[in-house]
C-alpha cells in the first residue's frame, strides 16, 4: 500500500496583544497575560503535544499608525498595538519544549546580513537545530521612519536587495565546516583553520567580510521561510524558500497558486518536492457542527470597522482616513501600494481596474475573521475539508489563532486525533531538528544558490 502523504502543521503566532485576528483579544476566553513568558510557553506545550512541526512569529517594525497619521486608534482599540521582539519570545518557548520548531520574522530591509546570520545562527545552536527564519522585506513608511529612513523602498528594489542579503547570509553560515572544531586540549589546537572560511562578499547593496564567528548547528543552518506571492515575490521564494507561507481565497485559486509556486522553485533549478507550501487557515472546531457554528458567530461579532481600516492602511502604505469611501484609486496610487499581491487579489476579485476603499474593505475583509480561509465544523468535518485541500493544493497548513490559547487547544484536542487516525499527521517527531521534522535535507557547506554575475563576491 502507498504510504499516505502527511501534512505539515505550523502555528502562526504574534508576539503581541492579540492573534492574527485583531478581535481575538476581546473574546472572553482569550488570556490577557501576553506580556509574560508563561503565555507563550502554554501555547508551545500545547503545540508540541499536538506534534506541530513548527510555530513561527509574524512581525512588523512599527505600530499601525498610518490611518489618520496617528497611533491613537490603534492603541485605544488594541489593533496590534503591542509588538515584542519575536526572537526573544521564541526562546522562552524553546525553553519549554524539546521538539517543536520555532521561527521568527526578520527584515532584509532594515537589518544587516552579518547581524541576521549571527543572530539566527546563535538561536539555532541554542535550540539544538530547531529554528527557522521568516524572510520579509517589510512594507510601509512607518517602519522606514523608525529606522531613520524617509520612506519605504520600492517593491522590486526591496527584493533585489533581499537577493543579495540572502547570498551574504548563506555565505556567512557556510563559514564553518561541520567538523572544523576539534577542541584538542593536549595539542592546544582548537579548530582547523582550513575549515573556517572568509566570505569577502561585495555586492551592489551589501558588503561583508566574515568569517562568521558562529559554528554550524545540528541542522546545518536555520530553515528558510518566506511568503512571497507577487510575481517578484514568487521568484524570490522559488530561489530561496524551503517553506512557503501563502494565502488562498478558494480551492481553485489554491491549486493555481500551488502550481505556480512549485514552477517558480523548478525555474530556479531546485526540486519542487524539496519545498513545503502551506496556506493560512482559521480552524473553528466544536464537538458538533452546531457548537462550531456558535463559536464562529461569536468570533465574527468581535470585529470593529476600525480594525480593518487601520490594518489596510498598514499593509497598503496608504492613509484612508480622509479619502471618499467610493472614490477609485488612480493607476499611480495603485502602483505605489506596498503589498502588491494583496492589491492584485482585490483587483481580480472586484473585477475593477481601479477599486475604491470600499472594495478593499469588503473584498479583503481585512481585520475580520474571514480575511483568511476559514474551516469550521465538527472534528470529522474539519478533517474532511483539510484532507481535500491537502490532496490537491498544499503540503500542509499554517493554523491561525482566533482565540489564544483556546484555538490551538481545541485543534489539538479535537482535530489532531482525527488527522492522526487517517494517517495525515505525525504521531511522533522524526529526529531532533526542525529539518528532521519537516523532512528537509540538511544542507552541507556550499549547498546554496550561486550569486548572479552582477552580484558575485569580490
Amino acid at each position: 500500500m502507498t504510504k499516505t502523504r502527511q501534512m505539515t502543521l505550523i502555528a502562526f503566532l504574534n508576539a503581541q496583544n492579540c492573534g492574527s485576528y485583531v478581535g481575538s483579544w476581546r473574546h472572553p476566553a482569550s488570556m490577557s497575560d501576553f506580556l509574560t513568558p508563561e503565555y507563550y510557553q502554554r501555547i508551545a506545550r500545547t503545540l508540541e503535544d499536538g506534534r506541530f512541526q513548527m510555530a513561527f512569529f509574524d512581525d512588523r517594525l512599527a505600530m499601525p499608525d498610518i490611518y489618520g497619521n496617528d497611533h491613537r486608534a490603534t492603541v485605544e482599540n488594541g489593533v496590534r498595538a503591542v509588538k515584542l521582539d519575536p526572537t526573544v519570545v521564541m526562546m522562552t518557548m524553546a525553553a519549554a519544549t524539546t521538539h517543536l520548531g520555532l521561527g521568527a520574522t526578520y527584515s532584509t530591509t532594515y537589518y544587516e546580513p552579518f547581524h541576521v546570520a549571527r543572530h539566527f545562527g546563535t538561536l539555532d545552536l541554542m535550540t539544538k537545530g530547531r529554528v527557522a527564519w521568516n524572510i520579509v522585506t517589510s512594507m510601509n513608511d512607518s517602519e522606514a521612519v523608525n529606522f531613520g529612513r524617509d520612506s519605504h523602498l520600492d517593491h522590486d528594489l526591496r527584493y533585489d536587495r533581499a537577493d543579495e542579503f540572502m547570498e551574504a547570509v548563506l555565505g556567512l553560515w557556510d563559514s564553518w565546516e561541520s567538523d572544523a572544531i576539534s577542541c584538542d586540549k593536549a595539542s592546544g589546537r582548537f579548530a582547523d583553520p582550513n575549515k573556517v572560511h572568509r566570505l569577502d562578499y561585495a555586492g551592489q547593496y551589501f558588503k561583508t567580510k566574515g568569517p562568521l564567528p558562529v559554528p554550524r548547528s545540528a541542522q546545518g543552518h536555520p530553515v528558510l521561510l518566506q511568503a512571497g506571492s507577487s510575481g517578484r515575490g514568487q521568484r524570490f521564494a522559488g530561489r530561496w524558500a524551503e517553506l512557503v507561507f501563502t494565502s488562498y481565497s478558494s480551492l481553485e485559486a489554491g491549486k493555481k497558486q500551488y502550481t505556480a509556486l512549485r514552477a517558480a522553485v523548478s525555474a530556479a533549478g531546485r526540486d519542487p518536492d524539496s519545498v513545503k507550501i502551506a496556506p493560512a487557515l482559521h480552524v473553528i472546531v466544536g464537538e458538533t457542527s452546531e457548537a462550531a457554528a456558535e463559536k464562529r458567530a461569536m468570533l465574527e461579532s468581535l470585529a470593529k470597522p476600525i480594525d480593518g481600516l487601520t490594518l489596510l492602511c498598514e499593509v497598503m502604505n496608504v492613509d484612508f482616513s480622509d479619502r471618499p469611501y467610493d472614490q477609485p484609486f488612480t493607476d499611480e496610487e495603485l502602483a505605489n501600494v506596498s503589498w502588491q499581491s494583496f492589491r492584485d487579489n482585490v483587483i481580480e476579485r472586484s473585477g475593477k481596474k481601479n477599486p475604491s476603499v470600499r472594495d478593499f474593505v469588503e473584498i479583503s475583509k481585512r481585520g475580520t475573521l474571514n480575511d483568511q480561509m476559514v474551516i469550521s465544523g465538527s472534528p470529522t468535518e474539519v478533517a474532511d475539508q483539510m484532507e481535500a485541500w491537502h490532496a490537491e493544493a498544499c503540503d500542509g497548513f499554517v493554523i491561525l489563532g482566533s482565540v489564544l490559547p483556546g484555538s490551538y487547544e481545541d485543534f489539538v484536542r479535537l482535530v489532531v486525533p482525527e488527522l492522526q487516525r487517517r494517517g495525515l499527521h505525525q504521531r511522533d517527531y522524526k529526529g531532533t531538528t526542525l529539518r528532521d521534522s519537516l523532512g528537509l535535507p540538511k544542507p552541507e557547506v556550499g549547498d546554496r544558490p550561486s550569486p548572479s554575475d552582477a552580484r558575485r563576491p569580490g
